[in-house]
């Protein structure tokens, strides 16, 4: 049963050392959309192990289970993971796992539920400020105008995303920066950002202690920012969505001394202005395939017993 207590070990320290690793790292911030896929195998390669280590010590600790898991191996391989020669801490160590894993599914439902209830508050209160024409479509329209005294922009997730700009807004962009901003915003959409935001905030608040799933819903959040303005400076320039940022936020403070909860917008202004170089091409693309060979670390210490067997 040395292969369950190598996985949970493992799930472990990936658990505690990836976000003290990824916050040395300078090039997250210079290539945002690879540091998503990153995080996302780092994090699918933690849930692996448990899952992993779930099953071995539930084959362990019943013969249903492992009768289930081993069925068409040899008996060679069965014979090759010591099932036989299990503690009682097999059962044990099965039974939180797997409540580990319901609990995490409830986390996402409960999110899930939570984003689809504020979706729906929000859209009907969007209906009352701008009641539909007739013959008009609900979520028809990409963009949605409100009169509002204050500049602002945000974005509606949902099956059809829509930018909601109010004139406040229309009259302090100027030029491109309202075009900036829409592609902003779709880059989110096109990404789905928000099932993003929604699985990070779902681990983290289902498990707080644990560093990794913390990390992940803070990175995501800051990420997805970074990735969008990228998706959007690609079209309309930097210094156009950086000027666009300016002027949705200017109101709110959050380029005075004093930090405030959107302490981030001067940094991304700062970075859309003065560039960090990107990677290469072929760091990219070794950064990316590492990061796709995470998850599989966890399966090869799974197989590798039985493939010792066979071979």
């Amino acid at each position: 049963m040395m292969v369950s207590l190598a996985l949970l070990l493992l799930g472990a320290l990936a658990a505690v050392l990836a976000p003290r690793l990824m916050s040395r790292a300078d090039w997250p911030e210079r290539e945002p959309v690879v540091a998503l896929w990153v995080w996302q195998c780092v994090v699918a390669a933690v849930l692996l192990s448990f899952a992993l280590s779930m099953t071995f010590s539930a084959a362990a600790a019943w013969q249903a289970v492992r009768g289930q898991v081993f069925a068409p191996a040899p008996h060679g391989v069965v014979e090759a993971y010591a099932l036989g020669a299990h503690g009682p801490w097999s059962a044990v160590l099965a039974v939180v796992l797997a409540c580990g894993g319901l609990w995490t599914g409830a986390m996402l439902a409960q999110e899930v539920y939570r984003a689809h209830t504020r979706r729906n508050r929000r859209r009907a209160e969007l209906l009352v400020r701008a009641p539909l024409l007739p013959g008009e479509d609900p979520g028809g329209e990409p963009m949605v105008l409100l009169e509002g005294e204050r500049p602002d922009a945000w974005w509606l997730p949902g099956a059809a995303p829509q930018l909601v700009v109010t004139t406040a807004a229309l009259r302090r962009l100027k030029g491109r920066q309202l075009d900036a901003v829409l592609a902003h915003e779709q880059g989110h959409a096109r990404a789905r950002h928000d099932w993003l935001l929604h699985w990070s905030a779902a681990l983290a608040n289902g498990f707080p202690q644990v560093p990794v799933f913390a990390a992940f819903r803070d990175e995501m959040h800051r990420l997805v920012e970074l990735a969008a303005d990228d998706a959007a400076s690609r079209r309309f320039g930097r210094l156009t969505i950086a000027l666009a940022l300016v002027e949705l936020n200017e109101h709110r403070g959050v380029f005075g001394p004093c930090p405030t909860a959107d302490a981030q917008l001067p940094q991304r202004v700062n970075r859309l202005l003065a560039p960090a170089p990107r990677l290469t091409a072929g760091h990219r693309l070794r950064l990316t395939a590492t990061a796709a060979l995470v998850p599989v670390v966890p399966l090869l210490v799974a197989f590798v017993p039985g493939l010792r067997a066979l071979g």
